[in-house]
């Protein structure tokens, strides 16, 4: 019976997380982050200051 519960809890919490996760992109809405935003997290703002 100990044997089950170890096997079947962690496979049971991954589910779950996976769960919580397609939850979380079908309810909450997609947005673009904002050009200044945009151009800071491709990297791209650190090479114009460079030159």
């Amino acid at each position: 019976m100990a044997v089950l519960l170890a096997v079947f809890i962690p496979v049971l919490m991954l589910g779950v997380v996976l769960a919580m996760g397609r939850y979380e992109d079908v309810m909450l809405p997609g947005t673009a982050p904002p050009p200044d935003d945009a151009a800071t997290a491709a990297g791209t703002e650190g090479l114009r200051s460079a030159r």
